[in-house]
């Protein structure tokens, strides 16, 4: 495989992008350069000027090209933003996977492109435009297949070009699609590619399509966010809430209650009867029963690393603010009191995917996030609670794709 860039074959196709070879994105924006797939559409986007959400919110987490082709060799030209942190270590390119019929077949990366570099102590940010680049996958079998190009779940990609030596068509969903809404944990953190965020795993495990609105540092009750999960065709919904309301220290316990519930309430305007699983945060020793607001650790800053510390204090729960502690019991009474007239509705201790006994094996190196193996983790044991027998995914749970 050569993830070079590569000239232009006269002998080679060049297909238009268009969303009927994606999936995984809410809304394609025309650019200068491409296509840029949106995790949120335009409305939702329009409502709030929050630049960590929109820089999130603009990185394909599961956004995928799908299609079927005879082709043994495919280039994609990309026009990638990097995301860099002052003091810290400079970040891996990201990183592009190949499938062929759902198995693993190549990755690589695209050097270059812009650059944005933020300043974890002022949140201060230094944007440099670059140029576009082209990841290769040579030696793919000439018969007919089904071949999916993931996107880097952490780099804003914009798509300029897709060629390859044979012709290209379009492959129709099958199946059911899975809607998830969740942290920088569901977006996917520090795992190893696309498809080892613990979502991507799940779904694969699960046999469905995925529609990944993790969106880093923006999992807050979000209302336009409520409403883009109503509005997007789905077969199964989760949404994943606490982390972010605690490390932000965004609200306290009077309001947690009601946007908890307005929340579902618009997801189900649009989706009355779909399986519904509402997800409480994973383990986070930092945060268990210390309230935010959370902030980099700048000792460990100093000598190069990335670590998070709790800043509140654990006696400000008498006040209302939130810990992980609390947002739990939270939602699993929500959850108990609304499933009385809503038999769909499903909830999921968090640390049955990551606990106390984990995390003695596999600490959250940063304090905050969990790594590749972590993922993987996580992944299994959601697939297996949720998509296995009696699980809240379990096939034979079935529902339209509005939920009607």
């Amino acid at each position: 495989m050569d993830t070079t860039t590569a000239p232009d074959r006269d002998d080679w196709i060049t297909t238009p992008l268009t969303a009927a070879l994606l999936r995984g994105a809410l809304e394609l924006e025309r650019t200068g350069h491409g296509l840029l797939p949106h995790r949120l559409p335009a409305r939702a986007r329009a409502q709030c000027t929050d630049p960590q959400l929109a820089m999130v919110e603009s990185q394909p987490s599961g956004v995928r090209l799908v299609f079927r082709t005879r082709a043994t060799a495919v280039e994609l030209d990309t026009l990638p933003t990097k995301r860099n942190y002052t003091g810290a270590p400079p970040r891996p390119d990201g990183v592009y996977e190949l499938l062929v019929d759902g198995r693993p077949a190549g990755r690589g990366s695209v050097t270059g492109g812009n650059t944005l570099t933020i300043d974890m102590e002022t949140w201060a940010s230094d944007y440099r435009p670059g140029e576009p680049g082209t990841v290769r996958f040579d030696g793919l079998p000439g018969r007919a297949k089904t071949v999916e190009i993931w996107l880097p779940h952490n780099e804003t990609t914009e798509l300029v070009a897709l060629r390859t030596d044979a012709p290209v068509e379009a492959v129709a969903e099958r199946g059911r699609v899975w809607l998830h809404h969740g942290s920088s944990i569901s977006h996917g953190s520090e795992a190893a590619g696309p498809t080892s965020i613990w979502p991507a795993l799940a779904a694969s495990l699960g046999g469905v399509g995925l529609v990944n609105l993790g969106l880093g540092g923006s999992a807050l009750l979000d209302p336009f966010t409520a409403r883009a999960m109503r509005d997007t065709p789905a077969d199964l919904i989760s949404v994943k809430i606490g982390i972010n309301l605690v490390n932000l220290d965004l609200m306290r316990l009077r309001a947690f209650g009601p946007a908890v519930h307005g929340f579902l309430d618009t997801i189900r305007d649009g989706h009355p009867a779909a399986p519904l699983l509402v997800v409480s945060p994973i383990l986070c020793p930092i945060h268990e029963d210390t309230p935010g607001p959370g902030a980099p650790d700048l000792e460990a800053m100093s000598t190069g690393r990335v670590r998070f510390v709790a800043t509140g204090d654990p006696a400000e729960r008498a006040a209302g603010k939130l810990t992980l502690g609390v947002i739990r019991e939270e939602l699993a009474r929500i959850v108990r009191e609304r499933a009385a007239d809503d038999p769909h509705l499903h909830h999921l201790d968090g640390r049955e995917l990551y606990g106390p006994a984990d995390h003695e094996r596999l600490p959250l190196p940063d304090n905050l996030h969990p790594d590749a193996a972590t993922h993987r983790l996580i992944g299994e044991r959601f697939a297996t609670a949720v998509f296995g027998e009696g699980g809240a995914f379990a096939e034979g749970v079935t529902s339209s794709p509005s939920g009607d």
